[in-house]
């Protein structure tokens, strides 16, 4: 009788909300119809005074999901996995996907905001205590549910596929493009001038490979908008990529541990996916021929990367992976240069 209670309770407060939103204009879906890839980094104010929210205005959005109604400034977003590229232009996200707590590089920021997890999927009792006037997902599981609470952008995976146009989209999202601008010119600043440690440090031919293993043992390589630094390795430090995967429009590829040395590079950072930190998969490529053989590990130039800290790919943690990439460079050849 409780739980069925409680659904009641929770569905006539859905009611009444559904029915707030639809008198103050907060959600439109237009014609639902799916638009092109190019289209989702597109929005356009409707240039009109319309219906009150948090901080007065709204205007049109143009989503996946057909034109949508959000505020010209909103004031408070919940998020699933979009918390790094809210923050990166000073949103006040006040709730987000639980996993977002073990980014190092947002970590401090959420906590000072007070921010709430949200569960994943996002949770509807969670998110509606937090009085959102404005919810961005990148996952559309309560999507219908979720535009009751409060107007809601679904950005799916991959709809950027580089900092300065993630940064610029959420800039957009938040009315806040100056401070997009701002953080897109620290990140130029900070790139060039990790660029010009490396000089004289790293052959500028040399090239440089993103892997990982999983504790089932499967072995993938990265490309540029994958995380594991690529965004930081490859667009901000220009950093050559392995010869094999040059031209490879795939992003990640599996790789047997025969063809590894086709895919080998001169520089390789490894992550290990193993969250119950057995150990066994990374133990078992290190003792094989093939691994022991490679000019990278012959020469110590491998990387064994933390997976928490080089998975994520938002902007404040490509921005924060940049000098955590130049240093360990630095570091180790000043290292192999004195055993010599």
């Amino acid at each position: 009788m409780l739980k069925k209670k409680s659904f009641f309770i929770l569905a006539a407060m859905m009611l009444v909300l559904s029915v707030f939103v639809s008198a103050c204009g907060g959600n439109s879906n237009g014609s639902n119809s799916a638009s092109s890839p190019g289209d989702k980094q597109e929005s356009a104010s409707t240039g009109e005074k319309n219906a009150d929210t948090t901080d007065g205005q709204t205007r049109s959005f143009k989503t996946v999901k057909g034109d949508i109604q959000i505020p010209v400034k909103p004031q408070r977003i919940v998020t699933d996995f979009y918390g790094g590229e809210l923050l990166s232009v000073g949103a006040n996200v006040v709730g987000v996907e639980p996993t977002a707590f073990q980014n190092p590089f947002t970590t401090d920021l959420l906590k000072e905001k007070g921010t709430k997890e949200v569960g994943d999927p996002t949770n509807l009792e969670k998110t509606l205590e937090l009085k959102p006037d404005l919810i961005v997902v990148m996952k559309d599981t309560n999507y219908e549910a979720l535009s009751k609470i409060a107007p809601t952008l679904y950005i799916p995976y991959g709809t950027t596929t580089n900092i300065y146009d993630t940064v610029k989209l959420f800039g957009d999202i938040t009315g806040e493009k100056e401070k997009a601008e701002q953080f897109i010119a620290a990140f130029d600043k900070k790139a060039a001038e990790g660029r010009e440690r490396l000089k004289g440090v790293i052959d500028p031919n040399a090239t440089f490979g993103l892997y990982e293993l999983t504790d089932k043992n499967a072995l993938w390589i990265f490309g540029d908008n994958a995380g594991r630094g690529g965004q930081a390795v490859y667009n901000a430090l220009k950093l050559n990529m392995p010869k094999k995967t040059t031209n490879s429009k795939e992003q990640t590829v599996q790789l047997s541990l025969e063809v590894l040395p086709q895919y080998a590079a001169d520089y390789m950072f490894l992550t290990t996916y193993d969250p119950e930190k057995k150990g066994d998969a990374l133990k078992q490529l290190k003792s094989s021929a093939v691994w022991g053989n490679l000019p990278a590990v012959k020469n110590n130039r491998v990387f064994f990367n933390d997976f928490d800290t080089y998975y994520r790919y938002d902007p404040i943690a490509i921005n924060g992976q940049i000098d955590m990439i130049v240093d360990m460079l630095i570091e180790r050849e000043t290292e192999n240069k004195a055993k010599k």
